[in-house]
C-alpha cells in the first residue's frame, strides 16, 4: 500500500488554483510532491517537475516513480523555466516556496517560456510585492490572493491569469496594494491582520536602529516610515471595524 502523500495544507492550497486536465509545471518541486498529488487525483493532468540541483532533482524521480505516475509527471534538470520547451504546450505555472525577489527573476529570465501560460500561481514566502509588480508589468492580472496559516508560518497565495478583463489596482493606491495585496486589503482575514501586526513591529524596530546608526540612509528610512503608516493605518482599519 502506498504513503499518503506529505503534502501541506499551503500546498493543498495551491493545488486548488490548478485547473482541471492542465498541462503545467511545478518549478522548485520539493520532491514532486505537489504534481503527484495533482497527478493522482486528476487523471487528465500532466506536470513537469523542475529541479535546479541534482539531489532535489534525484528524490523528485523517486517519489514520482514511487507513486507510479511517471508518465504524467516529467522530473527535469534545470534552472527556472529553462526546464519548459514550447512543445510541451505548458498552460499553467507554479513557483512556490521561495522569496519573491527569487520568483520574480525565475519569471524575468524565463519570459520566453510563458508564450503557452495563462495562469501563474505563486506563493512567495517574503517578498510578495515583487511578484506583485512583475505580474503587473507583464500584463498578468492578480484573479485570487489568498493567506494562510501553516505550522506557525503565514503565506500569501498570488494567482494571476494572462489577458483578463478584471483589474484589481487602483492607481491612487498602487503603492499600498502592491504591498499588502489588492484583494487581501478588501478581504482583512484575522491571519492577514496577525501578518501585518507582526510586520508592524519589525519594522517599528528596524526603523529605531537605523535612526540611531552613525551613517543614516534617508532614503530608505523614509520609505520605511511611509510604509509604517500604511501598516499603522490598515490595522486600526481592522480594528475599527471589528467593533
Amino acid at each position: 500500500m502506498l504513503k499518503k502523500l506529505p503534502l501541506s495544507d499551503r500546498l493543498q492550497l495551491v493545488a486548488s488554483y490548478l485547473s482541471a486536465g492542465t498541462i503545467f509545471a511545478d518549478i522548485g518541486s520539493d520532491h514532486a510532491y505537489l504534481p503527484c498529488y495533482v497527478c493522482s487525483r486528476d487523471k487528465t493532468a500532466k506536470a513537469i517537475a523542475g529541479e535546479l540541483n541534482e539531489g532535489p532533482f534525484m528524490r523528485a524521480q523517486e517519489t514520482v516513480q514511487y507513486y507510479g505516475l511517471t508518465e504524467k509527471i516529467d522530473v527535469r534538470l534545470g534552472n527556472g523555466l529553462q526546464v519548459i520547451n514550447n512543445e510541451d504546450k505548458v498552460k499553467e505555472v507554479v513557483i512556490a516556496g521561495m522569496g519573491g525577489a527569487l520568483i520574480k527573476t525565475i519569471l524575468q529570465d524565463g519570459q520566453e517560456k510563458l508564450a503557452s501560460v495563462h495562469r501563474i500561481i505563486t506563493q512567495p514566502n517574503v517578498d510578495a510585492r515583487s511578484v506583485r509588480q512583475w505580474l503587473l508589468e507583464n500584463r498578468f492580472t492578480i484573479i485570487s490572493e489568498t493567506i494562510i496559516e501553516d505550522h506557525g508560518h503565514i503565506y500569501e497565495i498570488i494567482v494571476a491569469d494572462k489577458g483578463s478583463e478584471m483589474n484589481p489596482y487602483d492607481e491612487t493606491v498602487l503603492e499600498q496594494q502592491l504591498l499588502f495585496g489588492p484583494l487581501l486589503l478588501k478581504n482583512r482575514t484575522p491571519v492577514f491582520q496577525q501578518k501585518w501586526q507582526a510586520e508592524y513591529e519589525k519594522r517599528s524596530l528596524i526603523i529605531e536602529q537605523m535612526k540611531s546608526a552613525k551613517q543614516q540612509n534617508e532614503e530608505k528610512l523614509t520609505q520605511f516610515e511611509k510604509e509604517l503608516a500604511w501598516m499603522k493605518e490598515v490595522l486600526q482599519y481592522n480594528d475599527a471595524f471589528n467593533k
